[in-house]
This record gives structure tokens, sequence and C-alpha cells, in this order.
């Protein structure tokens, strides 16, 4: 037994989950990646059984039954398994028959994180298709009538009696000037699907460089913006202007929501370029990617609204118009691109990553 407590020992020190249980299914031992992994403390989890800690646990039941019954030194298989209140896990399991009559069977855990990551891009591609359907219904419904709720109001001015127009122009000026922003609001949307894709040699750095002296210009005092380029990233072919809006969006996004720390002196925003290697998107693998990173030392994105900032119209800031995230990722998806985001409370970091030749 003490033999078995020192091996337990070493699997401390694993950074995949181990669970190891006895031949009816009890959990002698939980290592701490699984406590992580799934959200419950060792003891708690030494008090359950295997098949109550997934809902859906019948295939991975069956697989510890073929190891008790030795039918296998070790088997892997990948799993989604459902868990009561919380999110699934994706996870490659390795299922092993130990030579013990205590605790015949281990089971490993590991998240699937390449199946996580290809999830993720569905999504956002499939959320993106969503958004310009959204788009082009939204135009199709408010242009017309709008159109129409202009052109009333400046007939009602020229209508009003010389006595009253001074009175009354008022309220016809709110009209037409609130029938002008939502006009425009609608022009900004149509952008991106409007304009002509403008193709030519793209060199990142002059974007980053570009946008960093905007905002530097903006922001002239608090912030301190690093640049961490390699140089080594090459050219490639796409619309320079496009990109600048892409970045530049993000890039302003964060300088805002760093307000708080300018006053203090201690706003970070790092515009990092680097080449990924091997890189998967939209199902398509590529050899080569740009791998640029635009990270704040902010307080992070709210978590009500983390899933949905590449909607239209959602936006984590008081007076925002939840337009620039919608617009920087249609830029970059029409580079064969995509934009990520990671954020927790002192760093956000938003990574584009396009297709290199």
């Amino acid at each position: 037994m003490k033999k078995n407590l020192i091996a337990l020992d070493g699997l401390d020190l694993l950074a995949s989950a181990v669970l190891v249980l006895r031949s009816d299914g009890d959990i002698a031992y939980a290592n701490p990646a699984a406590e992580i992994l799934l959200e419950s403390s060792s003891k708690a989890l030494t008090n359950h059984k295997l098949n109550e800690l997934f809902i859906n646990c019948e295939e991975l039941a069956q697989v510890f039954q073929e190891a008790l019954e030795h039918q296998f030194a070790d088997k892997r298989l990948d799993l989604v398994l459902e868990r009561l209140g919380r999110d699934p896990l994706q996870v490659h399991v390795v299922v092993s028959a130990l030579d013990s009559a205590d605790t015949p069977v281990l089971i490993e855990l590991r998240e699937n994180v390449q199946q996580l990551k290809l999830d993720r891009e569905e999504r956002l591609i499939d959320q993106s298709q969503a958004n310009k359907e959204l788009i082009r219904n939204l135009a199709h419904e408010i242009k017309n009538p709008l159109g129409g709720i202009r052109g009333a109001a400046q007939l009602l001015e020229l209508e009003l009696p010389e006595r009253h127009l001074k009175e009354f122009r008022e309220y016809t000026q709110v009209i037409i000037k609130e029938a002008d922003r939502l006009q425009t609001l609608v022009d900004r949307l149509l952008a991106p699907h409007r304009s002509p894709h403008i193709v030519g040699d793209v060199n990142i750095h002059e974007v980053c460089e570009r946008v960093r002296s905007l905002i530097v210009s903006e922001f002239p005092t608090g912030l301190k913006i690093k640049r961490d380029y390699d140089l080594s990233v090459p050219e490639f072919r796409g619309d320079k202007e496009q990109l600048i809006q892409a970045v530049l969006n993000i890039a302003h996004n964060a300088a805002q929501v760093l307000s708080a720390r300018m006053k203090t002196g201690d706003a970070e925003l790092t515009l990092r370029t680097r080449i990924a290697r091997q890189v998967t998107l939209a199902k398509v693998r590529y050899r080569l990617a740009l791998d640029l990173h635009i990270i704040d030392n902010g307080p992070g994105i709210p978590p009500d609204i983390r899933d949905r900032i590449f909607y239209p119209l959602v936006s984590g800031r008081d007076g925002g118009s939840g337009l620039g995230l919608t617009l920087a990722q249609t830029f970059v998806q029409q580079h064969m691109g995509l934009i990520e985001c990671e954020s927790r409370p002192g760093c956000t970091d938003f990574r584009i990553l396009i297709p290199l030749p």
C-alpha cells in the first residue's frame, strides 16, 4: 500500500488530469490537475463513482469495464463529457489497465485544445455570416423609410407658417439630424460590403506604425505603446487601408478603456508581430500565418458580452457604437484571416491571424 501511495504522489506533478479507480468504479485518487479540470476538490471526487461525474458516461464506463477485463493495456479516445450545470469537456482520454488489485484502472483526461480551437473558429465564422445577413436586412428595413421620414420633415418645414417657423423649426431639425445620424450608421455598417478590395503588397509593420501614430496623437500622455516586432514577417498581398482600419479599431477601443490607467500613468498597449506555423483557418491549413497581437492592460471585457463582442451594435463602453470590432472582423476575414480574443482583468489580447505566402 505504501508503494502505491508513493507512485500516486508522482502523479501530482502531471499537467494532465488523472483519476485512479477501484474495480467497483469508485475514485480512489484524483491529482491536482483533475481538481482544476473537474472544478472539484480531491476529497469531493473520491466520494464519487466514475459514472456520477458526467451525464453521458456510457462510453467511458464501457471502456473502464474493458480495462478491468484486461482487454487492452491502454486505450485512447476523444469524448465530449457533459456535466450538470457546467460547460461540457472536450477531452482526449487515455484509459490504462494497472497491475494492481486495489486500483486496477487509471484514466487520464487532456483537454482537446485543437478541437476547442476549431470549434471556436467555426463559431466566429458562422457569427460573421449571421452578421452579414443581419446587416443586409437592417439596411433594407431602415434605408427606405428613413429617406421618407427625412423628406417629410423637410416638406413639413417648408409648409410651416412664417409666424411659427422659428418655434417649430427646432423639431423638424431634430427629425432631419436624427435621420442623418441613422443614415451614417447604416452606411458604416454597409461600408465593408460596398468598398472595393484594393489589393497590393502590405508590410504589417507599416500598418502598425500608422496605427501607433494615430493613437499617440489622440492620447499623447499617460499611455505607453510598446512595439515588439518580428522583422522577418514577410510582405503579403492585401488591402492596406482595410488592415489599418481593422487594427486601429481594436487599438482605439483598447486606448479608450485604458482611460483610468492613463490618469495614473501606467496604461500600456502592446503591438506584437510573430510568424505562426501550421495554422488552420476556416478548415484550411496554412504553412505560415501572420500572428499579430494587440494587448492592453485594461480592466478586461465584461464577461456578459465576451462571447458577443464581434456582434454588430454590441459595446462594453458607454457611448460606443458597437461597430468597430464587427468591421475589423469583416476586414480581416476578407483577407482569409480571423480575429480571436482572450480577456481577463489586467490583460486583453486580440489576435489577428492572416495567411502568409
